[in-house]
């Protein structure tokens, strides 16, 4: 067997390997058809077939085809914050973008990502499951397994996810914590930036001050909801717009970029799904900004 392979320890008795497949790591039946049909299927080591009944502390292998990435493997030095057989978890510096754009072709994190893959002898896509803009710090996760990616998106997309934030803003934030609840939205296609706008879809930040500075706050954020700035839009929407912001208006000597960095991610590990809970602390450009 190659090494893309997802292990699974059966928890319990009475059940075949497609219940486990459906109703445990919920697999389309045609995924499990297909994986049983070019006996991809393996029970303790062994090949198997779906209607096999499973007993408890047994091991259900599943081998999915190597496939190499698409993204060019550039050697770029990636700050690895957790690594296990399904995910792996980097700390995004600033200026950086995560993965080729049209203006950023190479020298992002997915060709990164690619290069420590080769070097690990991992044929692995550069499976993204969340992007982080280019300059926004902090963690980008990344699945090692079209399963382990499926997962973790429909995390995301359920807002199963738990998704902190810093960020430093223009004036002083006069309540110690509040939520924003107000639609987003991108009333011009041609144009990146997004507004509060009735006609948007739900957004919904939480917020706690952490510290008050010389006209500046630091801030901690809770996202509800994960949409496109929408950090950047609540805080101008409530009159403190994120430092360093020049797309949405702020203007500072003090740092290069938007004061903006993903500290903190919760979630459930896809295959085990234990508690699993990753930080990045802050960034030195953010550090300097607070003590100064």
């Amino acid at each position: 067997m190659n090494n893309n392979i997802l292990n699974y320890t059966i928890q319990e008795n009475d059940k075949t390997v497609k219940d486990i497949l459906s109703e445990n790591l919920n697999f389309s039946r045609r995924l499990s058809k297909k994986l049983e049909l070019y006996d991809k299927i393996f029970l303790n080591e062994k090949v198997t077939r779906l209607n096999k009944r499973v007993c408890k502390g047994d091991v259900l292998s599943l081998e999915f085809d190597e496939d190499e990435d698409e993204y060019a493997a550039i050697d770029i030095p990636i700050s690895i914050v957790y690594e296990d057989e399904d995910l792996l978890v980097v700390n995004k510096p600033p200026y950086i973008v995560v993965h080729p754009t049209k203006s950023h072709q190479d020298n992002t994190i997915a060709n990164g990502v690619a290069y420590y893959f080769r070097e690990k002898g991992l044929k692995r896509k550069v499976r993204l499951v969340n992007r982080l803009d280019m300059n926004t710090s902090g963690i980008v996760i990344i699945a090692k397994s079209p399963y382990a990616h499926n997962e973790l998106s429909k995390q995301m997309k359920e807002n199963k996810v738990d998704k902190y934030y810093y960020a430093i803003v223009e004036g002083i934030v006069s309540n110690d914590s509040g939520t924003i609840n107000e639609p987003i939205a991108r009333l011009n296609a041609e144009d990146i930036i997004r507004i509060v706008h009735p006609s948007g879809k739900e957004c919904i930040t939480h917020y706690v001050v952490e510290k008050r500075l010389d006209n500046l706050t630091l801030v901690k954020l809770k996202l509800e909801t994960g949409r496109t700035h929408q950090i950047r839009v609540h805080m101008k929407h409530i009159g403190h717009t994120v430092l360093g912001d020049t797309l949405y208006g702020s203007e500072s000597d003090l740092i290069g970029r938007q004061a903006l960095h993903c500290y903190e991610m919760k979630f459930q590990q896809p295959t085990t799904g234990r508690e699993i809970i990753v930080k990045c602390p802050l960034p030195e450009d953010m550090e300097r900004c607070i003590k100064l």
